[in-house]
């Protein structure tokens, strides 16, 4: 009897389980730690599969901050409808390297593009130190 589509079931929940019990971005190899715990045997490959899957199924939201690889978050709940990406920020941890999501918009940003420019889209990324990281700091 073949098992593979249960595994491949476990093995995707755990993978989307641990994006959204964590309600920040994380890398592959954070989401493999994660769902390690649900699925021992779990490996990289695996991950990065079924992030791809999740992906396709607007079940997991791709992250991609300059210079860095891409992180994956679950669609957030502040979201109209499930698999729309809300429009939202990060802030990544200089000292960790964790992201967190920033649920609002300066906007306005038009006002910055050149005359004649239409914005489209824009991203923004604080940079700092996360509570934890600048509590251990004091």
């Amino acid at each position: 009897m073949d098992t593979r589509p249960s595994r491949q079931t476990r093995q995707k929940e755990a993978v989307l389980r641990s994006l959204v019990d964590s309600g920040r971005s994380l890398a592959p190899a954070e989401i493999l730690e994660l769902a390690r715990a649900e699925v021992p045997t779990l490996n990289l490959s695996t991950v990065y599969r079924q992030l791809r899957t999740l992906h396709e199924e607007a079940q997991v939201v791709r992250v991609d901050l300059p210079g860095q690889a891409a992180r994956f978050e679950a669609p957030c709940s502040h979201a109209p409808v499930r698999g729309h990406a809300h429009h939202h920020h990060h802030f990544h941890c200089t000292a960790c390297d964790r992201v967190f999501p920033i649920h609002g918009c300066p906007g306005g940003i038009e006002r910055l593009a050149p005359a004649g420019f239409r914005v489209e889209q824009h991203e923004l990324t604080l940079r700092g130190r996360c509570a934890d990281c600048a509590g251990a700091a004091a």
